[in-house]
């Protein structure tokens, strides 16, 4: 598969390969959207291979952060056009231990010709994985950017590690496929030095900006006011490099840091500290919450530059989404999309360190010209090769060569 997406006139034909019943498994879902990018990546994904004739169905479990999404369970409901079915987890939730979906699973998988799993280091995972190859269906396992050993290495490694040896390496083993978001994330499982199935890289996709009704909420319109805006958009957590950010910031000489996303891990009092130690905090503004909808297109609309200095990203979705509205962007080397900036002219690809990160965002702050060149750029790229219908024809082709191969 190529690393590159592929144009809107490059999409197959359904009525020669035939529809094909697609089952995909994920932890969570929509509207669970405190969960992010990749629970979107996954909608998008299922929504486009329904719009090219393919009849979709999701798995998942209605757990939502601490609660529980208000959910039919084990009943249809439908999103988009894909078939959602969602089921309780009663206990274990952090494993997302759901045995109605293990059920389901055991008595239906025979009714598809491809399943596509979400995830590692959770139940689903391992239970769909096993009903599938029991059942002679093959399936796509999707990491999504879970396989690095230096995450693996900060957070429970003894019990990953393990789970690795007793689970994961079976899972990965039996897959028809994995499928890998960019050819970052493909370097990264390479370091396993495991001896891996058939992989594919194929991006995420990006949706069209929003014309929404809603109204834009007071803060984010506050936000927006303040010029030029330098604007970070993501989970805030550690793998985000929000530090390094900051750090880099307190190096450029004016502009107002705009950090805004959900906050689960309780990081903004901890950045709010460092922007004090920074001798920046007049300069940054800390939003730590969901922005979504109207809030992000305005908080784009808004943005002279866009930064996403993670230390760990196998993807960036956020990255696209700036792109697709003009905007140029900044990351640092190890987010996927990386690779897709570069060929794209659409911003700036750096080293991490304050002062190179730092001596990026004022050459895009001090020039105004260069910088919506620069969005120029990106955006005509990502119109061209990353809408979600050219991305669902590449994984067409992928799943289209796994039923044949059977």
């Amino acid at each position: 598969m190529s690393k590159r997406g592929q144009t809107a006139e490059d999409h197959s034909c359904v009525g020669a390969i035939g529809r094909m019943r697609i089952l995909h498994v994920v932890p969570t879902y929509l509207p669970a959207v405190r969960y992010g990018g990749p629970i979107f990546a996954v909608h998008g994904l299922c929504r486009a291979l329904v719009q090219r004739g393919h009849h979709v169905e999701v798995f998942t479990t209605n757990v939502d952060g601490r609660g529980s999404s208000r959910v039919p369970i084990g009943e249809s409901v439908f999103l988009d056009g894909v078939q959602i079915r969602y089921f309780s987890c009663p206990f274990l939730r952090r494993l997302y231990w759901a045995p109605g979906l293990g059920r389901r699973l055991t008595s239906h998988v025979r009714r598809f010709d491809v399943a596509h799993l979400h995830s590692v280091f959770l139940w689903p995972t391992w239970v769909a994985a096993r009903a599938a190859w029991k059942g002679g269906v093959p399936y796509v396992l999707s990491p999504r950017g879970m396989l690095v050993r230096e995450l693996i290495a900060r957070r429970n490694p003894l019990i990953k590690s393990a789970w690795i040896e007793l689970i994961e390496r079976s899972n990965l083993r039996h897959a028809a496929a994995l499928h890998l978001t960019s050819e970052l994330e493909a370097l990264e499982l390479d370091r396993f030095g495991w001896e891996l199935p058939r992989r594919a890289v194929v991006p995420n996709g990006v949706d069209d900006p929003i014309l929404s009704m809603s109204a834009v909420a007071r803060d984010v319109q506050d936000l927006a006011a303040e010029q030029p805006l330098v604007v970070f958009l993501g989970r805030l957590s550690w793998k985000k490099g929000i530090d390094r950010l900051l750090r880099a910031f307190a190096r450029t000489p004016f502009g107002i840091l705009a950090i805004a996303g959900t906050d689960d891990e309780n990081c903004a009092p901890w950045l709010s500290n460092l922007a004090m130690e920074l001798n920046v905090a007049k300069r940054v503004r800390i939003l730590a919450r969901t922005v979504s909808g109207a809030d992000k297109e305005e908080l784009l609309r808004a943005a002279q530059v866009f930064v996403l200095p993670s230390y760990s990203e196998n993807f960036g979705n956020t990255v696209l989404e700036a792109m697709r509205r003009g905007v140029p962007v900044i990351v640092t080397p190890e987010v996927g999309a990386a690779e897709i900036v570069r060929e794209s002219g659409g911003g700036i690809v750096v080293e991490g360190s304050p002062e190179a990160l730092g001596a990026a965002i004022t050459s895009l702050l001090e020039d105004a010209e260069r910088a919506r060149m620069m969005g120029q750029a990106g955006q005509k790229h990502v119109v061209a090769h990353y809408g979600w219908g050219a991305v669902a024809a590449q994984m067409e082709s992928l799943y289209t060569s796994l039923r044949r191969s059977r």
